[in-house]
């Protein structure tokens, strides 16, 4: 056991420190060109390894019946009786392994191991990442989602927003993309999930994926390319896949808005997801008007003069930066 973090070898430090950073909310991909630059590196590549190695044993430890009893034991005990336990509890094998992952993890820094990696955005931003199987992901305007991979598993949760996947082809670990109640499972494919409220909408650009949500059936839904699947819980209606137009669904992935035919409300909602001054119908203006064109997301200027020439309106700010649209009263008599 290495008493002195310091002292462990450059490798292991450098391993946990970049453990450490990876973890952190918001990666920039300069840091991630980096940190393939310094995994490239068969010794640091080990070091590294061996930490998400740990991390994940650490993991399953979570709902393990011996370190519940184990911490119970502590709590409820005083010091010596503490040691005494402690003292016949490490003579099983299983303790013994335990131990073992204990004393690396506290040579690098066990606060660091427990976290799972989380990216996010904030409204107006994007961001884009590989992760350590080569899969990327791409995150939408105020979206966040928590990765855990495991031996058997690639695991996303998605906690809010939208994200786009592409994944890696890996037949032994399962890629699977959790939001709510519902997951997506996917091997070698592109696909889209966005999460609204309750409401979970998967699109499929390449490959196939199954979709589970046993609080509406207990089978799977299959998609094929060109596919969408809407869930949404509390609706009176059996979902099944609709052929989407996918180029269009997935047009924020190029820095574009893309409307055919929707309720102007509609319109207005989905770009507002991108700032924090919001577009405003005024209440005498037909939210069902429907409108379409290809928008830059964040700039709502051209979207502004197209919809005010389409249906004769006229836009006032307020004071909080807010752009309300109402309709031009025609004084003439």
């Amino acid at each position: 056991m290495i008493k002195d973090p310091k002292k462990a070898p450059r490798p292991v430090r450098e391993a946990a420190d970049w453990f450490t950073r990876l973890n952190e909310p918001l990666i920039e991909t300069e840091e991630l060109e980096a940190f393939s630059a310094w995994k490239a590196k068969p010794e640091n590549r080990v070091a590294y390894e061996r930490l998400e190695d740990i991390n994940r044993a650490m993991l399953t430890l979570n709902d393990d019946p011996d370190m519940r009893q184990a911490k119970a034991d502590a709590l409820a005990r005083g010091a010596a009786r503490r040691r005494q336990r402690f003292a016949s509890w490490r003579t099983s094998p299983r303790a013994i392994g335990i131990l073992a992952a204990a004393c690396v993890v506290a040579a690098i820094g066990a606060a660091a191991v427990l976290r799972l990696p989380t990216y996010s955005t904030r409204i107006g931003e994007t961001f884009s990442a590989t992760l350590q199987d080569g899969s990327r992901i791409q995150l939408n305007t105020d979206s966040a989602v928590r990765v855990q991979y495991s031996a058997g598993q690639r695991r996303i949760e998605l906690l809010r927003g939208q994200a786009m996947f592409q994944v890696a082809h890996n037949a032994q670990r399962p890629f699977i993309v959790v939001s709510g109640d519902a997951e997506v499972r996917a091997l070698g494919t592109r696909f889209d999930v966005r999460r609204l409220g309750q409401t979970m909408r998967v699109v499929l650009a390449q490959g196939s994926v199954e979709v589970t949500d046993k609080s509406v059936r207990e089978t799977p839904w299959r998609l094929t390319a060109g596919q969408a699947l809407a869930l949404e819980p509390k609706s009176a209606m059996t979902p099944h896949p609709e052929p989407v137009d996918v180029p269009s669904a997935t047009s924020w992935t190029t820095g574009n808005v893309t409307f055919e035919g929707v309720p102007l409300s509609e319109a207005i909602t989905e770009l507002n997801r991108y700032r924090r001054d919001k577009i405003i119908l005024a209440p005498s203006i037909p939210a069902s008007r429907l409108i379409g064109g290809v928008f830059s997301a964040g700039d709502n200027d051209d979207f502004i003069v197209a919809v005010s020439a389409l249906y004769h309106l006229k836009t006032v700010r307020q004071p909080n930066g807010d752009v309300e649209l109402q309709p031009v009263v025609d004084n003439a008599s």
